[in-house]
């Protein structure tokens, strides 16, 4: 019978059973004998570095993909919404067309001044939405104003 106070390790580099004090453990396994060898500190910090190196690597080749993908998703919906202001350009401008003849032939005007009725409306809400637009353009700040004062209370200890 086993030692009850010694570990075993049943089996070569296959899932094997651990067995402790009479205890059974979770599948483990047995190292190669080329895996196992012992090197300096600064071999296994090089290893370390070598590691994350690669990792790093990788993982910025992961990204890249990653950011290719969503960048294609990106331009066909950029076509998508390019396409569809287009069309509702293109819609807009034969309904007011519409709307400008629809006028004229109701009120028995020329053309023109169905035209002309559109165009003056067209106009009013444009100044409108211009006027509103300049009004929140003043109220933008360039400068993140309290970004610069926190910045310059954190750099006032530093100053001599």
């Amino acid at each position: 019978m086993a030692d009850p106070d010694r570990t075993y390790v049943l089996g070569n580099r296959d899932p094997a059973v651990v067995f402790m004090n009479g205890s059974r453990f979770a599948p483990a396994y047995r190292m190669a004998p080329e895996v196992v060898h012992h090197e300096s500190i600064g071999g296994l910090i090089r290893g370390i570095v070598s590691d994350l190196h690669t990792l790093i690597r990788e993982e910025i080749a992961l990204a890249r993909v990653e950011i290719r993908t969503q960048v294609g998703r990106a331009r066909m919906a950029a076509v998508s919404f390019g396409m569809a202001a287009a069309a509702l350009a293109f819609g807009g401008a034969f309904l007011l067309i519409a709307l400008a003849m629809g006028m004229a032939d109701l009120l028995n005007w020329p053309a023109w001044a169905g035209f002309l009725v559109v165009a003056v409306l067209l106009s009013l809400v444009g100044v409108i939405a211009l006027s509103a637009g300049r009004r929140q353009i003043s109220q933008i700040r360039a400068v993140p104003e309290e970004t610069v004062s926190t910045l310059k209370e954190n750099s006032a200890p530093c100053s001599p």
